[in-house]
């Protein structure tokens, strides 16, 4: 190819690159086979970052973190509440003292001689009890008149017995020797010695029921007793009910 030839093609050349050149944005490449060298935007500053929603925001860490907040703070008990004292147990009731939570029944106990104001009788078992308070009466008056108070409880002592009736000696424990003793009244002692003692409570017409389970003791546990048995009334059988009666029986031992 000659020269001239070359010289056209390249002008040729020169013209379309600058028609393509005019033609193209800004920001393209210049031209062929070369990359343009961009210049970089300037840099933004990073956005800033958004504030979370008051919902989510961080508790704030107060100054002095051993310092509770204030609404965690206990909520004191109401002043009524805490005023109040505790009020005391009521105190127990005071036992009566008829109540016995079990009677002795059989208890071997060794009776000691006193000095006693007697009167001697006899009587049915049909008004027997009618009889032995009649004479506990007269020895009561009559201790009364002299001024004398008795100095324990009243006591029967049976001296015999069978199916019609029976004999006894009512007497009551004194301290000192009345005077001018009345008809048929004696100064004596009670009995003494090994006893097993009962426990009757109620009326004299049930004293035979507890003297059929005395019998049964005895037999049950093979002792003999003598000829005799004693009444101690606990309960005065001048002002006390019947059905109210509490008397202490002692048999003898032989």
């Amino acid at each position: 190819m000659s020269n001239s030839r070359v010289a056209v093609l390249v002008a040729m050349a020169l013209v379309i690159a600058a028609a393509v050149w005019f033609k193209m944005p800004m920001g393209s490449n210049t031209g062929p086979g070369t990359t343009p060298v961009q210049t970089a935007p300037a840099a933004s500053p990073p956005p800033a970052t958004p504030a979370p929603p008051a919902s989510t925001a961080a508790p704030v860490t107060p100054e002095n973190p051993a310092t509770p907040p204030a609404a965690q703070a206990p909520v004191p008990p109401p002043a009524s509440a805490a005023e109040t004292p505790a009020a005391p147990a009521p105190a127990a009731p005071p036992a009566s003292p008829n109540v016995q939570t079990a009677d002795p029944f059989g208890e071997e106990q060794t009776l000691t001689a006193k000095k006693v104001l007697i009167l001697k009788g006899s009587a049915t078992w049909d008004n027997a009890f009618e009889t032995l308070v009649g004479s506990l009466k007269t020895l009561s008056g009559f201790l009364d008149k002299q001024g004398i108070k008795p100095a324990g409880s009243s006591l029967i002592v049976y001296t015999s017995t069978d199916d019609a009736g029976f004999t006894y000696q009512a007497e009551i424990p004194v301290d000192q020797e009345p005077k001018n003793l009345a008809r048929g009244m004696t100064i004596g002692t009670s009995p003494e010695g090994p006893t097993l003692k009962f426990v009757h409570r109620g009326s004299y017409d049930n004293m035979d029921n507890t003297y059929e389970a005395i019998t049964n003791h005895l037999d049950e546990k093979k002792q003999e007793a003598k000829d005799t048995f004693i009444e101690e009334y606990v309960t005065d059988p001048l002002t006390t009910t019947e059905d109210k009666l509490v008397i202490n029986v002692f048999v003898p031992l032989k």
